[in-house]
């Protein structure tokens, strides 16, 4: 489990495809205390470390991610976010993030926004986004784009958009995407509980509804 609040950026030292794809990113500091079958988030993407050195991080992914995801966008020399598992211990800033993909979107629009005596903006940015994303947005709700915890502003019929802080921008992969980049998102799974937990109302079964409202209290 994670939180959407990127630890670092990584760069892509390696990418190799040969039905599954051998990932080497350079984590520096993240990559310190790492161990082979850690999950850590890539870009929003729970992908476990097969192989560990002083500052690199070597994963694969499956077919299965590769056809559901943006990583097979990736290249050398590119930047990804990255962030380790959760501990017990740690002040939970972002919301709950699986690493389970539920779309790729596009960038569609980047838009400075305010004004005033500060020297950095904050930004709207607009994703397209499938109704597999959408069907779960609210606004101010939480949504994960490329592992990074954002909240939503609006929803449209095939989009949304966020407000991105300077800070943001700087520390995230972000500062180096522009329209028509494509990114993995993540709706939140509590909405996606909810769902399932509502399913047998909508289908008229009532008593299926309220035991497992009962099994879930």
């Amino acid at each position: 489990m994670f939180t959407g609040l990127v630890e670092g950026m990584g760069r892509v030292v390696s990418i190799e495809e040969g039905g599954m794809a051998r990932l080497a990113i350079h984590a520096g500091r993240l990559a310190g205390d790492a161990r082979v079958g850690d999950s850590v988030l890539v870009n929003g993407v729970c992908l476990t470390v097969n192989e560990t050195d002083a500052e690199t991080l070597v994963f694969y992914a499956m077919p299965e991610t590769l056809r559901r995801t943006a990583l097979g966008g990736l290249r050398e020399g590119g930047v990804a976010n990255l962030e380790r598992a959760m501990t017990l211990g740690t002040r939970f800033g972002g919301h709950i993030v699986q690493g389970h993909v539920d779309g790729v979107g596009e960038v569609m629009s980047v838009t400075p926004e305010g004004g005033g005596p500060f020297e950095s903006q904050a930004e709207i940015w607009e994703f397209s986004a499938p109704a597999s994303v959408l069907k779960y947005a609210v606004e101010k709700g939480s949504v994960c784009v490329d592992g990074i915890s954002l909240t939503l502003v609006s929803i449209e019929e095939s989009s949304f958009t966020v407000s991105i802080l300077p800070q943001t921008k700087r520390v995230t992969n972000l500062r180096s995407l522009a329209p028509g980049d494509r990114v993995n998102l993540e709706a939140d799974v509590i909405a996606k509980y909810v769902e399932r937990l509502l399913e047998p109302r909508s289908k008229g079964n009532s008593q299926t509804f309220e035991r497992r409202v009962e099994d879930a209290v």
